[in-house]
């Protein structure tokens, strides 16, 4: 069983968000599965096998974190896209058959992959108690993200106070599904990003998640109001960093991003 690391929402290694991927020939159980994710460690393993030709999707896939599985995952389908293409397993676009649908990955000239991925639906809710004091900044607005999100959106005051951020986890877990999304407008466009945002999944075993491509799915159609724009680029500022170009397309979000694999061995378990 062949498995690699790769790394999404970036062109050069060691940043990004690490996704575990392994193409397989069917599914195991459920168990083996979250096993397999927890001795990845990285925020998301995907899992994919073909399907039979002349169906709706031409992939299976699904995501497990260390802990769970979960919905919808970004960076995972990118990075599995990125393998089925760099190996030359499936050439074109590929249709992934996912507990949100079938996503489309489709690959650019310049290596770039785009995701088309259901836009999250955004409700204002009222500012849980506690939860500036969990995050360590207190929110202007927040908002759910739905159901296959899971998350709390929150708009914080500036881009320095989400760089800034030092949350506890501990805390935060008990005010979403999934976690936090943390976001702010950009200081200076002209450094080439629109809105920055920090993503915080304690209750899916991740403090901070490096990239999140499922987040942008809410983030694309918050900061599209308010800037007035539907093709935005977003700064995940954590400490590894990347870049997600969105494009509003309605009820579905395009993500666009490179990937880079960094490890490639074999599953001997």
């Amino acid at each position: 069983m062949r498995i690699r690391i790769v790394d999404a929402f970036t062109d050069r290694p060691f940043a990004g968000n690490p996704a575990g991927v392994l193409l397989l020939d069917a599914f195991p159980d459920d168990n083996r599965l979250q096993k397999i994710a927890l001795e990845v460690n990285h925020a998301e393993t995907a899992f994919a096998h073909p399907l039979p030709e002349g169906g709706a999707a031409d992939w299976a896939l699904r995501w497990f974190t260390p802990a769970a599985e979960v919905d919808l995952c970004g960076h995972a389908t990118l990075a599995t896209a990125h393998v089925l293409h760099t190996t030359g397993t499936h050439l074109g676009p590929v249709r992934f058959a996912t507990r949100s649908g079938v996503l489309v990955a489709t690959p650019a000239e310049d290596g770039s992959i785009t995701l088309d991925f259901p836009t999250a639906p955004l409700t204002e809710v009222a500012i849980p108690d506690g939860v500036g004091e969990a995050l360590g900044a207190e929110p202007l607005a927040c908002f759910d993200t739905g159901p296959h999100v899971g998350d709390l959106l929150v708009e914080l005051a500036d881009e320095q106070t989400v760089h800034a951020l030092r949350p506890d986890h501990k805390a935060l877990a008990v005010h979403s599904r999934r976690g936090i999304i943390a976001t702010a407008r950009a200081e200076d466009p002209d450094l080439g990003h629109d809105f920055v945002s920090r993503c915080f999944f304690p209750n899916f075993g991740i403090d901070e998640d490096p990239v999140t491509g499922s987040a942008h799915t809410a983030l694309a159609p918050y900061w599209s109001e308010r800037l007035g724009r539907t093709a935005l680029t977003g700064l995940q500022a954590s400490p590894r960093s990347g870049r997600v170009r969105t494009e509003l397309r309605g009820d579905r979000t395009l993500l666009t991003g490179r990937a880079i694999t960094v490890i490639e061995g074999e599953l001997l378990a």
